[in-house]
């Protein structure tokens, strides 16, 4: 009987911005010991008994940046090998769609007995093994057609999470967010516990559950699937999901969807050191406090100071006399809260995407399937880059109607195609590529390719690209 890992990611982790965008989400950030929280999913995934596939079901924009967190978790450790699956979404449609097309994919690769565990992508987990034996627990009861979730033993009274109100493993019922109070009363009654948003079933109890409370989102996953495109990313199998189908399916989270409406349900309380890192104040967890309660992150320098965190990515932050601040410092968003207000940094968030302001959007760096580029300086008429481009690695065939470039190789080998030229770049040469000429920038080297583009023009928009070749399938 085959036991599947489903790494569920997306999101964008609003309540961690400035450090979390829409084009860099929640998932990906580094946390302060420089790992990825979706990276240390995958990890966690692949270390469990009997795991030979991982299936990820994410959007298609995000597939390199998870390729790139998992090979970073292909180490000495994981001797195991993994066979990587991929879903990609076309666009976000919540948790119940998403699991869904993993369930179904399961179902028709591997049959209906085969048991997934659904995992987020964005939570952490301290102690593995109490994890793993929740997990050996889960798998037994999936198989007597229960759809397990996992409840976390609460150490404190949390306002954040939803409950799941439970008696020995049958769930009696699921709770929204209380206020404090409540959550006080739940804690003490030793009944409830955190919703943790993991489960675990096999893909025949997950269909039948589906086909019972919500029959419109098996029905449009089925479609999507149908329509759906295989393709193919080194050693990893990836299938596109049809936008068309996938985006009239009702967006839904499977709590709402399934979970509070189907009656075989069970609990499996575990206590695991989880957190899911939905603030900031969160965050500031995973950082050793000094005397006096301060959690830094970057260069600092303090004085009279207590209880308060900071992230600075590139530059000095300094606090003089104050008390229970968050301060999160990126090259172009500064974030300065109280401790008590970590939840609402969201609000912030949403109030950028609803402007639609870039720093809702993109950080300075800027991921993509090739490397990043990093806006130095901008003003009227022009803009300068730091591009990095990754061994081997080359971007789309394209052209500009508004504007036109110049590059300057810092470190490595560029091959560029220029017009109808051909030619090849080492540190210190450049070249100059006028509007409308067709070009392409490419690694040829073992070493990461590092140069400056200026670009000149009367629009500097990212959007100004025309693509007539690219492997990474945007054109």
């Amino acid at each position: 009987m085959s036991f599947i890992p489903v790494i569920i990611s997306g999101g964008s982790g609003s309540r961690l911005w400035p450090l979390s965008r829409d084009a860099h989400p929640k998932p990906f950030i580094e946390l302060p010991d420089g790992s990825t929280l979706i990276g240390r999913t995958y990890a966690r995934a692949s270390r469990l008994p009997d795991v030979e596939q991982i299936l990820t079901v994410t959007n298609r924009d995000f597939l390199f940046l998870t390729l790139d967190a998992y090979a970073g978790e292909h180490g000495v450790e994981n001797a195991k090998a993994i066979h990587d699956t991929f879903l990609l979404e076309p666009l976000g449609r919540d948790t119940a769609p998403a699991i869904a097309l993993a369930t179904c994919n399961i179902a028709a690769t591997h049959g209906p007995d085969a048991i997934l565990l659904v995992m987020p992508a964005d939570h952490l987990i301290a102690d593995e093994a109490a994890f793993s034996q929740a997990v050996s627990k889960a798998r037994q009861l999936a198989q007597t057609g229960r759809i397990v979730t996992f409840g976390i033993v609460p150490d404190h009274p949390e306002t954040g999470f939803g409950y799941i109100e439970a008696q020995g493993n049958d769930v009696l019922r699921f709770v929204e967010k209380p206020d404090a109070a409540t959550a006080e009363a739940y804690v003490a009654s030793g009944r409830y516990f955190w919703n943790s948003g993991m489960f675990c079933f096999t893909a025949a109890t997950m269909l039948d559950a589906l086909q019972r409370h919500a029959p419109e989102i098996l029905a449009g996953v089925t479609a999507a699937l149908e329509k759906a495109r295989h393709g193919q990313q080194g050693e990893t199998e990836t299938l596109e999901i049809a936008r068309a189908e996938f985006a009239a399916t009702p967006a839904i989270s499977i709590d709402y969807a399934v979970m509070e409406k189907a009656d075989n349900i069970a609990c499996v309380p575990v206590s695991c050191g989880w957190s899911d890192i939905g603030s900031w104040a969160a965050m500031a967890d995973l950082i050793k406090p000094d005397a006096n309660g301060n959690r830094l992150n970057g260069e600092t320098v303090i004085e009279d100071t207590t209880n308060c965190f900071v992230l600075s990515e590139t530059r000095l932050v300094s606090l003089v006399g104050v008390n229970d601040l968050l301060v999160v410092d990126t090259p172009d968003a500064l974030l300065v809260a109280h401790r008590d207000k970590a939840q609402d940094v969201k609000s912030v968030f949403n109030k950028l995407r609803a402007q639609g302001h870039e720093a809702a959007k993109l950080h300075r760096t800027a991921h993509r399937p090739w490397g990043t580029y990093t806006v130095l300086e901008e003003g009227d008429g022009f803009k300068i880059k730091r591009i990095v481009v990754k061994p081997g690695r080359r971007l789309s065939l394209q052209a500009h109607h508004h504007r036109s470039e110049h590059w300057i190789v810092v470190s490595g080998t560029a091959k560029v195609t220029n017009g109808e030229r051909e030619i090849l770049l080492t540190t210190n040469q450049s070249t100059y590529i006028p509007c409308g000429f067709k070009h392409r920038l490419e690694n040829p080297g073992i070493l990461p390719l590092v140069l400056i583009e200026v670009q000149s023009g009367e629009y500097l928009g990212e959007d100004d690209i025309v693509r007539f070749d690219d492997v990474y399938g945007r054109s």
